[in-house]
């Protein structure tokens, strides 16, 4: 099907020559592309230009959208999408004065979204994980990664990574799964925390990969949870069977995760609220994406993480929601960018970047995702008539985008 949308006020994130990421200073600068058209064929973006060059002929759809914006859609690459029920009590014992910490030892946290997971039948978990996806496709999201993690035994993670690929076939969000069994420590395993990594490492991984569930492997590694050497073990477990590393580290304290991770060349390192330049160092020569989730600092009252200076250094961001149950019950990107700006002081270039082009490395997606290039996947959203491309993130609760193209139909 071919697709010509005319008059656009600015293409956003436009490439002639496709980057994998935007690192540094170089954060700071997109590549716009004024009073243009965009010619969309069979699901890919096939080329662009300015209108006094517009192409002539007939089209399935011309679309006239003067006055708008045309930005590559967000690439959410931090998400456990796939959950059952709620945590909104755990909301206002926090409110009362408890810590994250506190409530997961009086059995909250993500031991309750594990009893909650064993609950749920594998289709109202698809039902439910299916009507966020729509939802975070409405905000402009169509790519993102799903996490599991909320499986006290291998049968339960099975099924979350089951329903994170039927969500991916069932809907027109790209997904990529990764398999996050060292989230927690499950209640029978409490004290005795070797018996439960040996059995991620001799059953969990073998079954995941021979089911080709999962693209990533992921482990939490804090104080509390899974220490460097069993993120070691897991991840260099993992590798052997083609599951690409990433890691939750450093949200709670220095733990050590993110040197590891560089270790297995991570595809990224996520969360980074306890970072400095030891980090910074570590992170500068390699491959691996920080990213940050600033909406679970906004939602737990906690210390951002030091993005702008991370960019300051020389750095790439990546920025994604981290939309779960406990700590950001919400997938919306366009408001992380604003909590970005506003908590971070990033700029809104910078945040367009994050969101986009280095939320589709984090994927392993920025060959076909995140931006505007001929060849890549014709995922897009349009805005509404809106003065400037500073009003995405200042109007951080006001509905700014007026359609969403995913694999260049119309999703929204």
């Amino acid at each position: 099907m071919s697709f010509l949308i005319t008059n656009i006020k600015s293409i956003i994130q436009v490439e002639q020559q496709p980057r994998e990421k935007v690192c540094g200073a170089d954060m700071n600068h997109l590549s716009t592309l004024e009073d243009a058209w965009l010619l969309l064929e069979n699901g890919v973006i096939s080329d662009f230009g300015t209108m006094d060059s517009v192409p002539q002929g007939r089209f399935k759809v011309k679309e006239d959208v003067s006055g708008q914006f045309v930005l590559p859609a967000f690439c959410d690459c931090h998400t456990h999408l796939v959950y059952a029920g709620s945590r909104e009590q755990e909301f206002m014992e926090h409110i009362n004065g408890l810590s994250y910490p506190q409530i997961a030892k009086r059995g909250g946290g993500i031991i309750r979204s594990m009893e909650q997971l064993v609950a749920a039948s594998e289709e109202d978990l698809f039902e439910q994980s299916c009507h966020r996806a729509y939802e975070i496709i409405e905000q402009g999201t169509g790519a993102a990664e799903i996490k599991s993690g909320y499986g006290p035994d291998l049968k339960s993670e099975l099924k979350m990574l089951r329903v994170a690929k039927r969500v991916s076939q069932e809907t027109s969000l790209t997904i990529k799964t990764t398999f996050l069994g060292a989230h927690a420590i499950p209640p029978k395993y409490v004290g005795n925390k070797e018996k439960y990594v040996n059995e991620m490492i001799r059953n969990y991984i073998p079954a995941i990969a021979a089911e080709n569930l999962a693209d990533f492997i992921d482990v939490f590694c804090e104080e509390g949870f899974f220490s460097v050497e069993d993120t070691d073990r897991i991840l260099n477990a993992g590798v052997k069977y083609g599951l690409q590393p990433k890691v939750h580290t450093n949200q709670l304290s220095f733990s050590g995760g993110v040197e590891v991770g560089v270790k297995y060349n991570a595809v990224s390192v996520d969360h980074l609220e306890s970072s400095g330049k030891r980090e910074f160092e570590v992170l500068l020569n390699s491959q691996t994406m920080p990213v940050v989730l600033p909406g679970t600092s906004f939602f737990l009252d906690m210390p951002y993480a030091p993005a702008k200076e991370m960019i300051d250094f020389g750095l790439p961001v990546a920025l994604a929601s981290n939309y779960n149950p406990g700590s950001c019950p919400s997938g919306d990107m366009k408001f992380m960018m604003s909590l970005a700006c506003i908590k971070m002081k990033l700029n809104t270039q910078q945040v367009i970047n994050a969101a986009t082009i280095n939320g589709a490395y984090a994927m392993g997606l920025s060959h076909s995702y995140g931006s505007i290039a001929r060849g890549k996947v014709a995922n897009l959203l349009i805005t509404k008539k809106i003065p400037s491309l500073d009003f995405i993130p200042y109007s951080f609760n006001t509905p700014v985008i007026d359609t969403v193209i995913l694999e260049g139909k119309f999703a929204l």
